[in-house]
């Protein structure tokens, strides 16, 4: 009886443990800071090797992508400061120059941020091409 007790209690403690180590872990691997391009190269040199968080806006025709490679190279810009970036996949259809872009990834040895994931922002608002944005009827009450 005492045997069987030990067991489970130190099957219980196993399982409890490797559960900790694993949320330890990923919690540490998904944690990432975010910030500005201006505030990304303000930072500390340990701050820029580790991977992190960073919106600013794709600087038109600084794009630059070969056709058949899945490399794409661009410049993102924000409070007069840019930063040359590098991403390697598959390019989401809303990426666009000019357009604003969180990217996440981390600062090589020359200078080159290399991003691992690209999320251009979406508008707030959805407008038709050729279109002028809706006005609000301020004398209703559905505003």
């Amino acid at each position: 009886m005492i045997r069987k007790k030990r067991k489970f209690v130190i099957a219980g403690a196993i399982i409890f443990l490797a559960i900790g180590y694993l949320g330890i872990t990923g919690y540490q691997n998904a944690k990432t800071f975010d910030y500005t391009v201006s505030e990304f190269q303000k930072a500390d040199e340990a701050i820029r090797t580790q991977m992190v968080k960073v919106s600013g806006e794709v600087v038109p025709g600084t794009v630059q992508q070969t056709p058949g490679d899945f490399t794409l190279k661009f410049t993102v810009a924000e409070g007069g400061t840019s930063l040359p970036v590098v991403y390697r996949g598959d390019v989401p259809d809303t990426f666009k120059p000019g357009g604003a872009i969180v990217i996440v990834g981390k600062l090589n040895s020359i200078g080159v941020f290399e991003a691992k994931t690209l999320m251009p922002k979406c508008p707030t608002r959805y407008v038709p091409v050729g279109k002028a944005p809706p006005t609000k009827d301020i004398s209703s009450w559905q505003t």
